[in-house]
């Protein structure tokens, strides 16, 4: 019997593209956590299972293959580069010390009796761009020593280093999950780390607080690991501070690329939506008020900024250097310099360490692409302009709709990443270039970074290394990890809800 006709009749069905959802992500879902397939190949037969079943005849099945194709390449394109170099600029934040340094930096201020916010600045810091099982690799030894040198508070250093890690990873590029959902809704990537640093703030704080709680309601004592001995540990965390770079060049390959990719944003917002007037006219009249010495400035000013080469100039030079990849590519080699002067290293010895990381930017890149494709395929299913139909007539806020997906297949699927790039895959496919959302498309972004942080549970790589590396047992790690990522998820929801109704263009209504 030929079935082909029956097939080709369903994919006109009005209700389809929603059994090509279920279909393509309950795949995704069995393929990773029951048959323990690698997230690249689930992702890639879910796009190609996708196209065919959007498909209405063996010829477009056919072209179904090459939209694959196209989505894995332009994703890989837009992201590859840049996950390379930020792995890159990890591994030598730790080799060089200067991740140690960064964390001591925080703690001389903090002061010991805030260790807790310490170690939270620390990982909400450094995940931002180093991946976030590293940053816990790394702080992990300072919280077990903390604890170990006060007798006290070891629940509350692990969770406070779990949620500012966590935060970052799911909002800040560049690490791939925000950095591709950016891709996806066309964000310009300093607009998003401006806003993802500023809105995992208050989150960050109520992690704390559950932290805290659940120090007191959960105390636990440092338990040995595997791999891991208390001598080990405590030499880890008493290196000489003659042995590590200073504070400001440490801090600078992660500093530097935030400010140009920030500093190219502003100037650009500003060429574009024409306000170089009306900033001129603002400035001048503040400084025609000022005392008279400042009557100079007020002239001066006035014609530089009127100068039509001032901003053009300043534009073009930013436009090169807040360049995503120029921006990175300025970060990495500040930090390979910082490697070998160090760890005195020769041009094979850097060649080897860049390996490892490499090697690790490779496989999330082909998962990333994998879901970009994956992406594509979802939203060619016309699965968007469905959704779109029902949610405005349901009145459903796009906000809570990117929240509520997005959370739903982290918590069916375990990864944070994939559910990212699923649920930016939808919610593009809905809004479009974002013009009729009447918010700046930044909080679907926002929310969808927060939807990814819920419910990190035993099907999540990251609750077994939270769990295993602090000596948790699993009901431990389901109490404090699992519940605090929850709240953080929950609360970015509430802010996220909150300022697309108070401050819906935060950058301006003219461009995205």
């Amino acid at each position: 019997m030929n079935y082909l006709p029956l097939f080709a009749q369903a994919t006109t069905s009005s209700w389809w593209p929603f059994a090509v959802l279920f279909i393509s992500v309950a795949f995704i879902v069995f393929a990773i956590t029951k048959l323990r397939m690698h997230a690249f190949l689930a992702l890639i037969v879910a796009a190609v299972m996708a196209g065919w079943l959007s498909a209405g005849s063996l010829k477009e099945m056919v072209d179904s293959i090459g939209l694959v194709t196209t989505g894995f390449g332009n994703t890989a394109a837009g992201v590859g580069v840049v996950i390379a170099l930020a792995a890159i600029i990890g591994m030598c934040l730790m080799d060089s010390g200067a991740a140690d340094q960064i964390v001591r930096k925080f703690m001389k201020v903090f002061g010991e009796e805030r260790a807790g916010w310490a170690l939270l600045a620390s990982g909400f810091f450094l995940s931002i761009p180093v991946f976030f099982d590293t940053v816990f690799f790394l702080l992990i030894p300072l919280a077990r020593m903390l604890a170990i040198r006060t007798g006290k508070d070891y629940t509350l250093y692990v969770l406070a280093i779990g949620g500012g890690g966590a935060i970052t990873h799911s909002i800040v590029p560049p690490t791939p999950g925000p950095l591709l959902v950016g891709e996806f809704l066309g964000l310009d990537l300093g607009k998003i780390m401006v806003t993802g640093f500023i809105a995992g703030l208050v989150p960050a704080v109520g992690a704390l607080y559950y932290a805290k709680w659940c120090n007191r309601s959960m105390p636990l004592p440092v338990r040995a690991t595997t791999g891991s001995s208390l001598d080990d540990l405590k030499a880890s965390t008493e290196k000489p501070a003659s042995e590590l770079p200073s504070f400001f060049i440490s801090i600078l390959p992660v500093i530097l690329p935030a400010i140009l990719l920030a500093a190219f944003s502003f100037v650009d917002m500003i060429e574009k939506q024409g306000i170089r007037t009306e900033l001129v006219a603002s400035m001048t009249q503040q400084a025609a008020g000022a005392p008279l010495d400042q009557a100079a400035l007020k002239t001066e000013l006035s014609r530089r900024l009127a100068d039509p080469q001032f901003f053009s100039g300043l534009h073009g030079a930013l436009e090169l250097l807040g360049n995503k990849i120029m921006a990175l590519a300025i970060g990495a080699l500040i930090a390979l310099g910082l490697v070998i002067r160090q760890c005195r290293l020769s041009w094979q010895s850097l060649a080897d360490k860049c390996s490892g990381p490499l090697e690790t930017a490779g496989v999330i890149i082909l998962i990333t692409s994998a879901g970009g494709a994956f992406g594509l395929m979802i939203r060619e299913s016309g699965i968007g302009e469905l959704i779109q139909v029902h949610a405005t007539g349901l009145g459903i806020n796009y906000v809570i709709l990117a929240w509520f997906v997005t959370a739903v297949i982290r918590i069916a699927q375990g990864s944070a990443t994939v559910s990212m790039i699923t649920g930016a895959g939808l919610m593009a496919a809905i809004i479009g270039d974002g013009s009729g959302l009447g918010f700046d498309p930044v909080y679907i972004f926002l929310a969808i970074g927060f939807g990814s942080i819920t419910c990190s549970w035993m099907n999540d790589s990251g609750f077994w290394i939270v769990g295993k590396l602090s000596g948790f047992t699993e009901k431990e790690t389901l109490k404090g990890w699992t519940v605090m990522l929850t709240i953080i998820a929950v609360i970015g929801l509430v802010e996220t809800f909150l300022f697309s109704k108070l401050i819906p263009y935060p950058f301006g209504q003219i461009g995205n």
